[in-house]
């Protein structure tokens, strides 16, 4: 499947902590920038790290499976084995986790694996591997 690359535009309040996590931290490489934003690459996808200091934080929740997950959120679907990589790369740099790495929907056709994390900023992500990629949007 070839997918045209999202873009997402979203607000930090110290472009430094932004370049730190979503740079080092998360392995995204770095695009243009300037003294108010900064382009990374999160695999493929274009996100913009916008400073705009004082935007209101949504603290909002849903349950799913059992889990409160942070509404809004953004991530990726990931390979199993990248997952885990990262999984464990954040593990091991100490990462305060919003739902820790885990398996939801065990025996089900949406099973997979998850884990939420905020960055410096607070925005909430998720990043996920299916236990069937096949099964992405399946009921």
């Amino acid at each position: 499947m070839n997918l045209p690359p999202f873009h997402l535009a979203f607000p930090v309040d110290d472009l430094g902590a932004a370049r730190e996590f979503y740079g080092r931290m998360l392995g995204c490489p770095e695009g243009r920038s300037s003294d108010q934003w900064i382009d990374f690459d999160l695999h493929g996808h274009q996100i913009v790290a916008h400073l705009a200091s004082g935007a209101p934080r949504r603290a909002a929740s849903n349950a799913v499976d059992g889990e409160d997950v942070p509404v809004p959120h953004f991530g990726l679907v990931l390979d199993m084995d990248a997952w885990k990589m990262l999984a464990e790369r954040l593990k091991a740099a100490g990462v305060a986790f919003v739902i820790a790495p885990t398996v939801r929907f065990a025996g089900q056709p949406g099973e997979q694996a998850t884990m939420f994390l905020l960055d410096p900023a607070g925005n909430a992500l998720e990043f996920k591997a299916m236990a069937d990629p096949g099964k992405l949007f399946a009921k």
